[in-house]
């Protein structure tokens, strides 16, 4: 859906209710957590938020609470949306002057333990999204050497027309959200600690 103005929460709401009961618009669906097909374009992102247990906890918070997506001109709605499997958020985004709304439902849970820690969810699109495929957002915590690092790996291709025929806009958006999602995990990590955010 793409609009001039934001849409309320009534509207949002019924975009949510008609796009609950879609199939995916991919066939690879929790690929994320492994190698991605081919067909995609495939987006890394990496950050190191710091070190130690605590770090992590504070970064396993902030994906619970959706921080990666509060970079300005991003936001996951509603912003409770529980993390679990078969729930559908809409994910609205800010760009050229109009507001993009996609629906996404969370594919998989990501909690491992062992000498690496992880933690993080994948969604993947719904019809009414502008990109097809799928997005892991991941916190691990390597005991070894004792660092929290925020890792997104993400495959897509356009799905919207105007996605289409705005594709290299669509790549910058993409690249974009990857580093605001990066530093809004700092931010968020560095917040949890009361470490002045720069």
């Amino acid at each position: 859906m793409v609009s001039l103005r934001r849409p309320g929460d009534e509207t949002l709401r019924r975009f949510l209710a008609d796009q609950s009961h879609r199939a995916f618009t991919y066939t690879h669906v929790g690929a994320s957590a492994g190698a991605p097909p081919s067909g995609y374009v495939v987006d890394r992102t990496s950050v190191v938020l710091g070190e130690g247990e605590g770090v992590f906890l504070a970064a396993k918070a902030a994906v619970q609470r959706w921080d990666p997506f509060r970079t300005g001109w991003i936001e996951a709605w509603p912003a409770g949306t529980p993390i679990r499997p078969g729930e559908t958020v809409a994910i609205l985004a800010r760009t050229m002057g109009l507001w993009w709304v996609n629906a996404c439902r969370i594919v998989h849970v990501v909690e491992e333990s062992g000498p690496v820690v992880r933690s993080g969810f994948a969604y993947g699109s719904l019809p009414d999204h502008a990109a097809s495929g799928e997005e892991r957002f991941v916190v691990e915590w390597d005991r070894s050497e004792n660092r929290v690092t925020y890792r997104i790996v993400a495959f897509s291709r356009p799905n919207h027309l105007l996605a289409r025929v705005g594709y290299p806009l669509m790549r910058r958006t993409q690249k974009r959200f990857g580093r605001d999602s990066a530093a809004a995990m700092v931010r968020a990590v560095r917040s949890s600690a009361g470490t002045p955010v720069e």
